[in-house]
């Protein structure tokens, strides 16, 4: 038998599906045959196409497969394609430490000269790789508030959005007691990181903070500071006691960043979205700027956005009831889900607010006062509903308005429940 020897990245101290590379495509696949030592891959596989390892010896009858683990394709470790792992496409990411060769055998027939990395700098939160029939339990969990309205840290009070960062925290912007807090998973009480001295416009307040991203660049928060018209970076350095302004004179609903660090910003008022350098005070139309009303090339009170890596633009066109999409330099968008009128048909949403799109292009959105989450597959012309849709309530399958949404890297889904002053989680089937 021939030995075979390619090439890759090993990611070692690595958290699964963690970023490995500078090309943001590439993730972290844990081996199925060593603890917590991986390779560093392209996430872009379509699950369907991976078999599972053989079961006894974890080995892999396709040529130039490794047997991987990767729980949100399958249960069982799979075979992966190692030209994905190629350097040329997952380049190793500089770092001071010194790097040694390290061969791990995996079957009788192969072996992979790789060399080790420790470190990662991510920009942005993992796209989880959601199967397109994936299923989530119908009865949430509450994981942050739940305690009636109020100011107390294990309560929140309107909540309109959320994240959740590559430490598995989540970020809350707890909108009307004026404050950014985080929530680590399971914790019954949440920490505020920026705001949380009263209403106001001092560089210690916040107003009415509406949607929050990290940099990773500059370990700081990007907040809308809706109320008072502006856009404010914080760090989240330990004793930060106030935020800078970045941007003002903006009527901020929606923030989102690109792997190239454009910010972009939805601006209500003025019915467009707006991409910016860091720093940069005026920006580029991107979506919207002909004024309110429902052609292509306008938008009606944008609200929550998302960009995908080909700068792709969604917006929550919130009036007009639907999300739209903008391809990078189009002069209008293009209807991706609703615009069918407000009502709760499977082709309409009824005031739009979150967003989120997978790595098979299906759109998920915060349906609030349908008060539902729905999925929209890539070109479908109706979606489906994935929790809630069973009339406005604070059961435990029900919502008071979704306002937000979030998954985490393993594809559960967290919703912002506005009215019930909570965050839910769903479980992935």
């Amino acid at each position: 038998m021939s030995l075979v020897r390619v090439k890759s990245q090993l990611c070692q101290g690595i958290s699964q599906y963690d970023r490995c590379s500078p090309n943001s495509a590439c993730v972290c696949f844990y081996l199925a045959d060593a603890i917590d030592v991986g390779i560093c891959g392209n996430e872009f596989v379509n699950c369907p196409e991976l078999v599972p390892c053989e079961r006894s010896n974890n080995f892999c009858r396709e040529p130039n497969h490794r047997c991987v683990h990767h729980p949100r394709c399958h249960n069982l470790p799979v075979c992966y394609p190692i030209p994905s792992f190629n350097q040329q496409l997952c380049p190793p990411i500089a770092t001071t430490n010194t790097t040694t060769a390290a061969a791990i055998s995996t079957t009788a027939t192969s072996a992979t000269t790789i060399p080790t990395t420790t470190t990662i700098t991510t920009q942005q939160s993992m796209i989880p790789n959601i199967p397109i029939n994936a299923q989530w339990t119908q009865n949430g969990v509450t994981v942050a508030g739940g305690h009636g309205r109020g100011n107390a840290t294990n309560q929140l009070y309107y909540p309109e959005s959320l994240l959740i960062d590559n430490d598995q925290i989540m970020v809350i912007a707890d909108s009307s007691n004026h404050r950014i807090i985080q929530w680590k998973m399971d914790d019954t009480n949440g920490q505020v990181i920026a705001g949380g001295n009263g209403e106001g416009n001092r560089l210690d307040q916040l107003n009415n903070p509406t949607s929050v991203l990290i940099d990773k660049e500059t370990d700081s928060l990007i907040i809308c500071d809706r109320e008072n018209r502006r856009v404010v970076r914080w760090s989240r350095h330990s004793g930060t006691t106030q935020g800078e302004i970045l941007i003002d004179n903006i009527t901020c609903e929606g923030l989102a960043m690109d792997d190239q660090r454009y910010l972009y910003i939805s601006d209500s008022n003025k019915h467009e979205v707006r991409r910016y350098q860091i720093e940069d005070k005026n920006g580029t139309i991107v979506a919207g700027g002909h004024g309110k009303d429902t052609g292509l090339n306008q938008l009606n009170w944008p609200t929550y956005l998302f960009v995908d890596q080909q700068q792709t633009v969604y917006v929550s066109d919130n009036v007009n009831h639907r999300v739209i999409k903008w391809n990078t330099s189009a002069k209008e968008g293009i209807i991706v889900a609703g615009g069918q009128g407000p009502a709760n048909a499977m082709t309409q949403l009824q005031h739009p607010h979150g967003l989120f799109v997978d790595t098979l292009g299906t759109l998920y959105v915060a349906d609030a006062l349908n008060h539902r989450v729905m999925r929209w597959p890539k070109e479908a012309k109706q979606g489906t509903v994935i929790v809630g849709g069973n009339g406005e309530g604070a059961g435990a399958n029900q919502f008071k308005g979704t306002t937000g949404l979030s998954f985490d890297r393993q594809g559960n889904l967290y919703v912002v429940d506005w009215e019930n002053h909570r965050v839910q989680r769903f479980s992935i089937e």
